[in-house]
């Protein structure tokens, strides 16, 4: 499968005032998927202006016709199964089978308290996770859904008429551990990752791309335990996060360069930030353009 270039669009500015421009670019130039991130906030973005994923992605999916949308991603921390399974039948159904729904565990961020509780453990997080993943499934997948489990109950809920892709809107999960490789392997369309997050500030590349390989090796064995083929899964890099940081965006020959090391561990798709001045996604948009038009065909 030849490797795919998308995006990711914060919602950090007013939908007038160049929000939706973005999305509409986005597509112009030709990329796979333009994602958001699900957070009521974000690190540096705390203290400006930020708006929510599903609205976002409603209006995006008003003003494209073809380009994929998501979000990357959405987790537990502040989102039910039941109300959710809703907003992505309803997503799904004005993008006209467009989204795909990326989504984690969830992290120890804003999102983690600002409905008042006291942030999960890693293993209350996993434990969640491994209760919102099948639940949402059965939500989108089946006419009525009733449940009760540790942390999530669905009683007779009705998610009619579905999703328009079928069975369902594909799932991305994001996941390195090894409950959440299970569920990627299970529940999955593809799978997400960032690479190791202790190599961000003191790792090299090189010693980001063999953690990054151990990663893949990981899925592969939970896919086997379950008699899945692992190339069946698509493989999804989200940039920014490695101890390349902001490199690969410098030139398109450093693009080049970085999109081929991952592209030989098997991933499908490679997600980089929309750029954002003053800030840790910043680049240069003439350099960022001519990445998304010229790098792919540049590439194996």
């Amino acid at each position: 499968m030849s490797l795919r270039l998308s995006t990711v669009i914060l919602p950090y500015v007013r939908w007038h005032e160049g929000g939706r421009s973005a999305w509409q670019r986005a597509e112009q130039l030709g990329f796979h998927t333009a994602f958001t991130y699900d957070h009521l906030s974000w690190r540096s973005f705390r203290d400006g202006p930020w708006f929510g994923a599903v609205p976002t992605l409603t209006a995006a999916a008003a003003v494209t016709g073809r380009i994929r949308l998501g979000t990357l991603v959405t987790s537990p921390n502040f989102r039910h199964p039941v109300t959710l399974a809703k907003e992505l039948v309803s997503l799904d159904d004005i993008s006209n089978g467009r989204i795909t729904l990326g989504i984690g565990a969830g992290g120890t961020g804003f999102d983690a308290t600002a409905l008042g509780q006291d942030p999960w453990t890693p293993r209350e997080r996993a434990d969640r996770f491994g209760e919102f993943v099948p639940l949402l499934d059965r939500l989108l997948t089946e006419e009525s859904v009733s449940y009760g489990g540790d942390f999530y109950s669905a009683h007779e809920a009705v998610n009619i008429p579905g999703c328009v892709q079928r069975p369902r809107l594909p799932f991305a999960v994001a996941a390195t551990g090894p409950r959440g490789l299970k569920l990627a392997a299970r529940h999955g369309q593809a799978w997400v990752t960032t690479g190791d997050p202790k190599l961000y500030e003191t790792g090299t590349p090189e010693q980001s791309v063999q953690a990054i390989r151990r990663q893949t090796d990981k899925l592969a064995d939970a896919c086997a335990e379950i008699g899945r083929d692992v190339s069946e899964l698509d493989k999804i890099l989200l940039t920014g996060f490695t101890p390349d940081k902001g490199r690969p965006l410098e030139s398109l020959d450093a693009f080049v360069d970085f999109a081929g090391r991952h592209a030989e561990l098997g991933f499908t798709e490679i997600v980089i930030h929309w750029p954002i001045p003053d800030s840790v996604f910043a680049a240069d948009v003439k350099v960022f353009e001519q990445i998304a038009m010229d790098a792919l065909a540049q590439l194996p």
